[in-house]
């Protein structure tokens, strides 16, 4: 069994994870969650109460509009899609963290080798 990423570590995350994968296309919840595994190559799930409030905050700030889909395949599935802002709010929060990343790992991983 694969180890699984601890959800307080992916916490702060997960609204860039998911307008990540929906800025490369259109795509409903389960789908959404099923990308998001794959990903992180079996190591993190994002369960469907964290998914639909992720979906519900980042429509409410204007990142993200929604729209049903047809009946081709079953019911109707809601989808969801990436606005201007919602693009926007990703290029920002993937900067902060590839400021952040090296900063983080020097402070978990690194020692001083001269006094600040």
């Amino acid at each position: 069994m694969a180890e699984n990423i601890s959800k307080d570590l992916i916490r702060g995350h997960t609204d860039t994870i998911i307008l990540n994968i929906l800025q490369q296309g259109d795509s409903y919840g389960y789908q959404v969650a099923k990308r998001v595994k794959a990903l992180s190559h079996g190591h993190y799930e994002l369960n469907e109460a964290t998914l639909y409030t992720v979906f519900r905050r980042l429509e409410k700030n204007g990142a993200l509009t929604d729209y049903w889909g047809d009946e081709t395949q079953g019911s109707r599935r809601k989808y969801y899609h990436v606005t201007p802002a919602g693009r926007d709010m990703l290029a920002e929060k993937t900067a902060a963290w590839q400021f952040a990343k090296p900063i983080i790992d020097d402070l978990i991983t690194g020692k001083l080798t001269e006094e600040v």
